[in-house]
């Protein structure tokens, strides 16, 4: 079986699910709740909200158990045994794909085999067979494969919760070379939208709070806070705009393909004033977790007719 996995500093994603990248330790005393609590090594974790992930920052030899979790909620979404054999299939920015791909493989893999934990009270045994990274939005776009052949180049955007990571595409193929980051992603964003709210209101506002009002939902806080919130989403889309055409690409005379957490966000906020070619959006925050499943399994297919 399997089994994409994205991991992202502010969630992680595979082919069914979206979940906070953040883990709380409660040791090895259970916590007030068994809903998505995960026993891994002898500890406790239940998940939370954070701008980090560890999985991206700590290469380590054991897997950790912010991916035993994703890989529990995609088995079990799946309706697949939980005691099953896997492969996992992951990604990097094509920014740091060649420097981080060694020791990310060796982190997803080297762990003792199988890997044994319990989920919501449900024991797992998963033994990782084999481990493929790729890039990060090229990837993605095997989701939807049709807009390689409709335009001649492209521009990707994957917008994350810390960076926001460029590349163009020229006749369905990557252009490696404009592989770009940005230090600009919805993280950003969001804190300068809290520090302004607080300094015009006195409000303390919740990241999902901030998320709630950016896309347009529902929630209940005054006009005047929605229109702080909406006006810095606004400003935040404009800086980002501004940044890309600074590193380089012309997103007047070239389609933007918009995918990552913040697309949503960011889409909701463009203008015409922008002046943009044509954008096209890939709001499921899954799209890199399905492409990356999608092209492990066009390798094996590859393979099997070689």
């Amino acid at each position: 079986m399997n089994i994409g996995i994205d991991h992202g500093y502010y969630a992680i994603k595979t082919r069914h699910c979206s979940f906070p990248a953040g883990l709380t330790a409660y040791g090895s005393h259970e916590p007030y709740t068994r809903q998505g609590l995960l026993e891994f090594g002898g500890f406790f974790y239940l998940r939370h909200r954070t701008a980090a992930n560890p999985a991206r920052q700590n290469h380590q030899r054991q897997l950790l158990p912010a991916d035993a979790d994703a890989l529990a909620q995609e088995i079990r979404s799946r309706g697949a045994p939980t005691e099953c054999t896997i492969r996992i299939a992951a990604g990097l920015p094509l920014t740091s794909y060649g420097r981080d791909k060694p020791k990310f493989r060796s982190y997803l893999l080297r762990s003792s085999q199988p890997v044994q934990f319990r989920y919501e009270g449900v024991e797992y045994s998963i033994t990782i067979a084999d481990v493929q990274l790729f890039p990060q939005g090229f990837a993605a776009l095997m989701a939807e494969p049709d807009l390689l052949t409709d335009e001649p180049s492209l521009l990707l955007m994957d917008i994350g919760g810390w960076t926001v990571d460029l590349m163009r595409t020229d006749n369905a193929l990557p252009v490696a070379e404009t592989a770009h980051s940005l230090e600009l992603g919805m993280i950003r964003c969001i804190d300068e939208i809290r520090e302004r709210v607080r300094q015009e209101t006195g409000l303390s506002l919740t990241d999902a709070q901030i998320e709630q009002m950016l896309a347009g939902q529902p929630c209940s806080l005054a006009d005047e806070v929605r229109s702080i919130v909406n006006k810095q989403g606004r400003l935040y889309t404009e800086r980002l705009f501004s940044a890309v055409m600074e590193a380089g690409f012309d997103l007047h005379a070239m389609p933007l393909v918009m995918l990552g957490g913040g697309a949503c966000i960011v889409n909701r906020h463009v203008s015409p004033k922008d002046g943009l070619c044509r954008v096209i959006p890939l709001l499921d925050d899954r799209v890199n977790a399905i492409g990356f499943e999608r092209t492990l399994g066009r390798v094996q297919g590859a393979v099997s007719e070689g």
